[in-house]
């Protein structure tokens, strides 16, 4: 069974509406997972859910409702951001689900059978917000950071997994596999964790305290701890324990922001994997947040962004254009309405959105909207072809890369190389001159046009697929589903009726 390119990104929790960090995760691998299609590969992506956990149960509570009920709703939000933005994840996995819980509850239980979860007293500190136990080393100048909320302590009967015998075992494979976290700095940062000596994880939680979760298999007067039933949706939704699963995994990338990178995915989720016999990922790929002020986006500081009133007012792929132009993979990024405007208005509006303009406009006028031969190959031709092939290349380099910003940067260079090309022609003085070697100059200026702004917009696929499938619906083609032969410089277009003058980016 052939091996498929699999793709994750972290599945949201259930505990408030999507916001500009859960868009741009799922903006920043339905580009990935475009990328490889647009190669040919086999891809499958995934995308859910996390729905059990302390704060769930609360916030239901505090709503009065049941909390599958707000799960429920929830999931309808992710589902229509991801839908909105024009996400095309191939499966949703909700960890409420049958198909997800029968397999949290076997690796529990051959993790139990291996000796690997024991049952212990334990008395500490516990924060709700995180639904974790803490250490005094957690504390930072001796108090305990905002992320934790309120932190209380506890005395209770649990049960343990082993995490700290294989400690060693996780601090040799980040460094004799450097590629496993991109970027490599995040790796550092999670092996300088690892210098302090891991406690083993708490993975459950006793029913009196907390009911909404899965039953541990062994124990059912205990539920599974949150992080260790979420982590596990990676494997269960391609069919752990079943014939397909080796056509999924190891999964090829996951995409997490880099508060989750240490302990949850980068520490708790390969040694859980490693003891119950699973195949690590190849890679976590982690990004970084949206900022403002200097200062991350959060409810708490009131600085929110909604990426679907965005998206709404400006479309689907201005605002992906906007997240993948503005943000370098793995760094932080700022994010301001000045700054979205003016990508809008200078790359998208003007560079792009006229230049489609002028093309179907000249077109029309100078050859009654039909794509014409090409038949001279004079310096303007030339030069233009010659920057297409300084451009091609680099860009797929660049977004195999995972260095999107600087794909788009260098696509959207080739973009104002052929309007340069529509003023070195002036297309609008040949149709005027009585020069009979004027004609075909015309002509050829009219096809390159066409040509150079099908290529160009083969390389946008990724990035915005809906402006790309309007394009192409402008230029008499079907939306560019594979690079194989769509990015080689022809004559594809002659004899192509071109639609009619559209006005792509409204002027905001």
């Amino acid at each position: 069974m052939q091996k498929r390119f699999y793709v994750t990104t972290a599945i949201d929790y259930a505990n408030g509406s999507p916001h500009l960090g859960h868009a741009y995760e799922k903006v920043l691998t339905d580009v990935l997972a475009r990328v490889r299609k647009l190669r040919g590969e086999d891809t499958h992506f995934l995308t859910g859910l996390d729905e059990h956990g302390q704060k769930v149960q609360q916030g239901a509570a505090e709503e009065g409702v049941e909390p599958q009920a707000r799960c429920d709703r929830f999931a309808r939000e992710f589902q229509a951001l991801c839908e909105k933005l024009l996400v095309s994840n191939d499966d949703y996995v909700r960890t409420t689900e049958e198909r997800h819980k029968k397999v949290v509850r076997e690796v529990l239980q051959r993790l139990f059978d291996e000796g690997q979860i024991y049952k212990a007293d334990y008395s500490g500190y516990y924060s709700a917000r995180a639904e974790q136990f803490l250490q005094e080393k957690d504390k930072e100048e001796g108090e305990w950071p905002e992320i934790y909320g309120e932190v209380t302590e506890i005395t209770e009967s649990n049960y343990f997994f082993k995490l700290s015998q294989h400690q060693d075992w996780l601090i040799d494979h980040l460094k004799t596999n450097e590629d496993f976290i991109f970027p490599k700095f995040r790796a550092k940062q999670v092996l300088e964790f690892l210098k302090e000596p891991l406690n083993d994880l708490c993975v459950s939680r006793p029913v009196e305290r907390l009911s909404w979760g899965i039953p541990l298999p062994f124990d059912e007067d205990y539920v599974t701890y949150v992080w260790f039933d979420a982590l596990i949706n990676y494997v269960s939704a391609v069919g752990y324990g079943e014939d397909r699963f080796t056509e999924y995994w190891p999964a090829d990338a996951h995409v997490i922001g880099k508060d989750i990178l240490s302990p949850p995915h980068a520490v708790y989720w390969p040694i859980m994997l490693k003891a119950a016999g699973i195949e690590l990922p190849k890679q976590l790929l982690v990004h970084g947040w949206w900022m403002t002020g200097g200062e991350k986006m959060s409810k708490s500081t009131g600085e929110v962004v909604d990426p679907l009133e965005l998206a709404e007012k400006h479309g689907p792929d201005a605002f992906r254009y906007f997240v993948m132009r503005e943000m370098t993979v793995g760094q932080d990024s700022e994010f301001t309405s000045e700054l979205f405007l003016t990508r809008y208005n200078t790359e998208l509006g003007n560079d792009l959105g006229n230049l489609v303009s002028r093309i179907l406009n000249m077109t029309a006028r100078y050859a009654d909207g039909i794509v014409p031969a090409a038949t001279v190959d004079e310096e303007p031709e030339q030069e233009l072809r010659r920057t297409w092939d300084e451009t091609r290349d680099p860009v797929l380099e660049m977004f195999d890369g995972y260095q999107y910003n600087f794909g788009l940067e260098k696509t959207f260079a080739f973009v104002r190389a052929i309007n340069r090309y529509v003023e070195a022609r002036a297309p609008w003085q040949l149709a005027k001159s009585e020069d009979a070697a004027d004609a075909p100059r015309l002509a050829t200026s009219l096809a390159v046009l066409a040509e150079a702004l099908r290529l160009a917009n083969a390389l946008l696929a990724p990035v915005m697929p809906g402006i790309n499938a309007k394009i192409n619906e402008l230029l008499g083609l079907p939306p560019t589903e594979t690079w194989d032969g769509a990015l080689d410089w022809g004559t594809t277009l002659e004899g192509n009726q071109l639609g009619e003058k559209t006005i792509l980016f409204p002027r905001a």
